[in-house]
């Protein structure tokens, strides 16, 4: 690949990202039109998307993104306001220069009707009147205090509180505590007024204090702290810094804070700047300015160095753009890697050399930490995924009729990007469904005494080496006698079949399986939640469902963290290992045949008092054999439930690379990989909740 290609290439990835963040920020946008910074982001967007295509050979999209550039730019300066028309058009621009990222080649795709349609649109919206002075004005930087909100500033701040403050029964400590809360802060007492200590009032205040604070709060919660003592104190907040993507022009001179601050005049500053010491020591000689506003001058000026040092910084930390395909190779050879530090701990502890056992411990810790830090490489925040799905849902609302406002929790809850990819496609089918076959039209849920507006959340959590990820709305439910009715019409189940909730529901996720009874462009084909359920099991996850009629569905994917490694229990039956993962162990104990017995059709034994149901895995599994003397039972807990797995021997833990099974084996339940172990042999890995689940619905069978 040439040079120039990688160089294209890059710039594809960095504009789709662009392109996710502008839609993102356009969604926002509708919710809070006069948002500065939403408005800001979306102009800096486009202008990325803009410089950067002309400069790698994208002049069609340059052309193209030039003209909804110049839209927002009239936008950002007061000339006209955010409508729903605009934020249409601005969507639809944004998917109109995917395709043209997409495409082939780089054709000129901007000349085509489409583009053409957009543009001519966008044209019609902007007002023919010049920008108004105040607009112009704030995008000079002669704007009000409020235009500063939501960007990083830096602003000082001399607090000198009434002398009465006491007697108000106003301590103003609490007040400066206020103020650190917002941010980076530095408070200087100054005490040049404090009297004779035979004139001083006890009750009064003779301090002030000079701050300087670094906030992302805005100016207005600043002054929001002194709101209730402004009346009587001498106050005075100036903004001396903005954080924001323009370079800094440097540090302010200690003469030039001390002439901002009104502390000297500049006439004073110039009789002394001829002489050899430094600036704040000729002025405290000179008896202009005394030691503690130079001190106060000087911690202001090393806190502005300070946090643009740091801004810096944070905007050189050297970042590379990895390829999916490498970072899976890594995990692989990482993969690998654990498998032989297994055989080498294997190894060294046979031989018992302490040499050899010192080594295969550090080799030990060593992968621990490699393995741990190329997972967290392929971690990313599931709120990438979830930001997505706005514009799915307000597309989807329009196409239905139907208003859906939707919500987000857990955003920041990190999963591998491999899970992350293959989870897109299920969600999309639920979130469908839930608008399509879940949320009623507005009229109808006002005749209900809902909403018009139904709310669709979704939310992310870890549970163990688990993510919890719900979709619930508060739609018109499931219907049990509705799917039930369906499902024996289509031959699913028999006619006199008596299925509990949790089996009737799970009857939606049967093949051709639909409860709609017109064909649209979303669903009555049967074909959607099938297609979810091979998905997320294809993932070595579980969905379930809950629901109430006429007051919503709670559909629930449990996801592993990552596909690659696990951390396991090795366990023994005879000759053959199995893995347990540790994620759902509570603990390894003796089994108590004393305690043990059978409970309607159950084995139960007695832990500690407690009755824990178990399986033998070696009747599971048919291992022939004798059993031991003595069996272990390991304790798991599956859905806020402890159940036991008695195995003949517990080895130990062991980092499990998880590989999956040939097509013959796929579908053996109970078991959901394989791994390798130190010394060749393969050890199942046992997926305990199938297990428990399979042994239940038998046990059920049986007791017909």
């Amino acid at each position: 690949m040439s040079t120039a290609d990688q160089h294209r290439d890059a710039y594809r990835e960095e504009a789709l990202e662009l392109l996710a963040e502008l839609e993102t920020s356009l969604l926002d946008l509708e919710q809070s039109p006069d948002d500065m910074e939403l408005i800001g982001r979306i102009f800096r967007a486009l202008h990325t998307i803009k410089g950067s295509g002309s400069m790698f050979g994208f002049e069609d999209i340059a052309a193209f993104t030039h003209e909804v550039e110049t839209v927002f730019d009239i936008v950002r300066n007061g000339g006209m306001s955010v409508t729903k028309e605009l934020i249409d058009l601005t969507l639809s621009a944004g998917d109109h220069v995917r395709m043209m990222l997409n495409a082939p080649g780089s054709g000129n795709l901007a000349d085509t009707g489409k583009a053409g349609e957009i543009i001519a649109s966008l044209r019609k919206l902007c007002p023919d009147k010049k920008v108004p002075d105040t607009a112009r004005a704030a995008s000079s930087g002669d704007d009000p205090a409020s235009f500063h909100d939501g960007k990083t500033i830096t602003c000082r701040i001399r607090f000198r509180p009434p002398g009465d403050i006491f007697m108000r029964g106003i301590n103003p400590l609490l007040i400066l505590d206020d103020l650190r809360a917002l941010g980076e802060c530095r408070i200087m007492a100054q005490k040049e007024g404090i009297p004779a200590l035979n004139e001083i009032n006890p009750e009064y205040c003779y301090t002030y204090w000079d701050a300087v604070l670094t906030t992302n709060q805005g100016i207005t919660a600043v002054k929001e702290i002194f709101e209730f003592i402004e009346d009587g104190s001498d106050l005075r907040i100036d903004i001396i810094d903005i954080i924001d993507d323009a370079p800094s022009d440097g540090h302010k001179k200690l003469g030039d804070i001390l002439v901002e601050r009104g502390d000297v005049t500049p006439d004073d500053l110039r009789k002394v700047l001829g002489r050899q010491k430094r600036i704040g020591e000729l002025l405290v000689d000179a008896d202009l300015v005394d030691t503690g506003k130079v001190e106060s001058a000087l911690t202001e000026q090393q806190h502005v160095r300070e946090v643009q040092e740091k801004h810096r910084r944070n905007e050189t930390v050297s970042s590379i753009r990895v390829s999916s395909d490498k970072l899976d190779r890594l995990v692989n050879l990482v993969g690998e890697l654990v498998t032989v530090q297994a055989r080498l701990t294997r190894t060294s502890a046979l031989r018992n050399d302490p040499e050899l056992l010192s080594i295969s411990e550090e080799v030990e810790r060593l992968t621990e930490y490699l393995r741990d830090n190329t997972m967290s490489v392929r971690m990313v925040p599931i709120g990438t995924m979830f930001n997505k799905f706005k514009r799915l849902v307000r597309d989807l609302s329009a196409e239905t009729g139907k208003e859906v406002e939707m919500s987000t929790e857990g955003a920041d809850t990190e999963l591998d990007k491999t899970v992350i990819d293959k989870l897109n496609d299920p969600l999309v089918h639920m979130i469908r469904n839930s608008i399509d076959h879940g949320i009623e039209p507005p009229e109808a849920r006002e005749a209900m005494g809902k909403p018009r507006t139904g709310m669709l959340h979704l939310s992310a959590r870890h549970s163990g080496a688990n993510v919890l990820i719900e979709i619930t709305d508060d739609g018109a439910g499931l219907d049990p006698e509705a799917i039930l009715a369906r499902a024996t019409e289509k031959g699913l189940v028999e006619p006199d079949a008596e299925l509990s909730e949790e089996e009737t529901f799970a009857l939606i996720f049967e093949p051709g399986f639909s409860t709609a009874r017109k064909i649209t462009g979303l669903s009555g084909r049967g074909v959607g939640m099938d297609v979810v359920k091979r998905s997320i099991e294809a993932l070595r996850g579980s969905i379930e469902i809950s629901s109430r009629k006429n007051t919503g569905t709670t559909m629930t994917l449990k996801i592993p963290l990552t596909l690659a490694i696990i951390d396991g229990l090795l366990v023994k039956i005879a000759e053959e290992v199995f893995v347990i993962p540790l994620s759902i162990i509570e603990e390894c104990v003796e089994l108590n045949r004393n305690g043990a017995g059978n409970g309607n059709g159950r084995r139960i034994s007695n832990v500690r008092g407690e009755i824990v149901p178990y399986i033998s895995l070696r009747e599971r599994f048919m291992i022939s054999g004798d059993k031991p003397l003595i069996e272990q039972i390991v304790i798991t807990r599956i859905e806020g439930r402890r159940v036991g797995l008695v195995v003949d021997h517990v080895i130990g833990e062991h980092q499990t690379v998880i590989k999956t099974l040939g097509r013959i084996y796929r579908d053996v339940e109970g078991v959901s990989g394989a791994t390798i172990l130190g010394d060749g042999r393969v050890a199942l890995i046992l997926d305990v909740p199938r297990l428990v689940q399979n042994v239940e619905r038998e046990a059920a069978f049986a007791g017909e």
